[in-house]
């Protein structure tokens, strides 16, 4: 599922989503550790996202970014928003995307909210209807986004040929004779 990205790392986003504190107790009081996630797009459909664990919270973001930086994989996009509604599903998280109107803005919490804008969605509206964990919503969003499939790979999927006469879409099936299309 990963790829390794060769981009440039400016060329990168990069946001926090959330970062843990855990404490341990010992005799002499208690010893802190920190958790962040990540996430790092490039704004044009590509997206990571990233955990990592460290003692200090600066050393946990970087781990977490380095994280993401090799999770990052392609999302499909249609043109500033997504092609239709999906509902993406992680653990107790749930999360329902929507398209939108050029003009609407990102409608979401700020866990979806990072990662829509690091892949560069500009038009979208969500709805949290599970936990509202940052990391289990993240990771959800994440999953409803790779669900998405352009038109060419759900038709293939079906067995469906696509053929292109003059800006129009025939669709015919895969085990029937092709019919003529006449253009004038």
């Amino acid at each position: 599922m990963a790829r390794n990205y060769e981009e440039r790392s400016s060329d990168l986003i990069e946001k926090v989503v959330a970062v843990g504190r855990n404490a341990k107790v010992v005799k002499g009081g208690e010893r802190f550790s920190f958790g962040a996630l990540t996430v790092v797009g490039n704004g044009k459909g590509k997206v990571g996202l990233g955990f990592g664990k460290a003692k200090e919270v600066t050393d946990a973001i970087n781990k977490a970014m380095l994280d993401a930086k090799k999770n990052i994989v392609s999302v499909y996009l249609y043109k500033t928003t997504i092609p239709c509604q999906v509902i993406g599903k992680f653990k107790a998280g749930r999360v329902l995307l929507r398209p939108a109107q050029v003009g609407t803005g990102v409608i979401a919490g700020s866990a979806v909210r990072m990662v829509l804008e690091a892949v560069g969605i500009k038009d979208i509206l969500s709805k949290n209807m599970g936990s509202n964990n940052p990391g289990n919503m993240a990771k959800a969003t994440l999953k409803a986004l790779l669900s998405l499939q352009s038109k060419e790979e759900n038709f293939k999927r079906r067995g469906i040929q696509l053929k292109y006469a003059k800006d129009e879409v025939v669709e015919e099936k895969a085990n029937e004779p092709a019919e003529e299309i006449v253009t004038e």
